[in-house]
């Protein structure tokens, strides 16, 4: 099932949905459940009721009449994480290029840049603010800070059950479904934040940064998650084309390692890190004010942002 979060003209408060099986409709869900994330911690009984409810179809609204929300406004927390290992390579070029300019493309050209051996031990994740989670063709808010906006093409799962000290053989039974992420990133703010050895804050911190959507779709319908096509257009231009089976570490072996003594709850999202050559830092070359970012996932479809510099 394709989950969504959906407001129109005739109800104007935010309402969750599905889509009937054509994808033409939604059939709107809100007299039964306050909100998408309700259904996911409502578990499988929830499942069930929607599933009688898609049936029926009772109440249906065409969803180019509607206007879509991140599937789930307000998510129990955002963890995102750096599972691609050509990104982190990439990235760590780049930065010593930007940073060196005399010295770094040849150390570059050397193969002296090299991704620290924790990352290969270890899936690396930080917190982000749940707070500032946008939509599909919601504005993205350039901070008033940064003069260099990028974005960054992920994908990730919501946790349909919690759990602790879970083990990667039995991940998938606590994945809900998986939806399309833009962490959009101020580079320049986040290039100064990780000299410190701490961060990323404000880099990733501002309001409506966090893009999800346009869907959240249910793993039964998305079958195997490391074979979907990934791809990043700026106005129109191809700057990404990748796909998910390029991951290092799995999405089992993250959620492994952070319940490990720790509890999650459902509601709570992981995100994959950016895909190789998913961002304007890997290909040298940023945002500008007023360009439409699509990122596109398989089976999720497409989330479409326009950055605006703030006056």
């Amino acid at each position: 099932m394709k989950f969504c979060t959906f407001s129109h003209p005739a109800r104007g408060e935010m309402r969750p949905g599905v889509l009937t099986g054509d994808g033409a409709m939604i059939v709107d869900l809100g007299d039964s459940f306050p909100s998408v994330l309700a259904v996911i911690k409502g578990g499988d009984e929830a499942l069930a009721r929607v599933r009688d409810l898609h049936a029926k179809a009772e109440i249906r609204v065409p969803l180019a009449d509607a206007k879509l929300h991140a599937p789930v406004p307000v998510p129990e927390q955002i963890r995102d994480s750096m599972l691609f290992e050509k990104h982190v390579q990439q990235a760590m070029e780049q930065i010593a290029r930007m940073r060196k300019p005399l010295l770094g493309p040849l150390m570059v050209k050397m193969g002296m840049i090299k991704v620290p051996a924790t990352w290969y031990n270890i899936p690396i994740y930080y917190k982000s603010n749940r707070f500032s989670v946008n939509g599909p063709e919601g504005i993205v808010q350039w901070p008033r800070y940064s003069q260099v906006m990028d974005f960054e093409l992920e994908f990730g799962f919501f946790l349909g059950r919690g759990g602790k000290n879970i083990r990667p053989s039995e991940a998938r039974n606590h994945i809900f479904g998986f939806t399309i992420f833009n962490d959009f990133s101020a580079r320049d703010a986040q290039s100064i934040e990780m000299q410190s050895q701490l961060g990323p804050c404000k880099g990733k911190d501002f309001d409506t940064g966090n893009s999800m959507g346009p869907f959240l779709v249910t793993l039964d319908e998305i079958g195997d998650p490391y074979a979907l096509r990934m791809q990043a257009r700026v106005n129109g231009e191809t700057w990404c084309d990748s796909n998910s089976s390029t991951i290092h570490h799995k999405f089992e072996d993250l959620l492994a390692r952070v319940s490990a003594d720790e509890t999650v709850h459902p509601g709570e999202f992981f995100g994959s890190g950016t895909v190789g050559d998913g961002c304007g830092l890997e290909h040298g070359r940023y945002l500008k004010d007023g360009d439409v970012v699509e990122l596109e996932v398989e089976k999720i479809g497409i989330l479409r942002n326009r950055v605006m510099r703030q006056k």
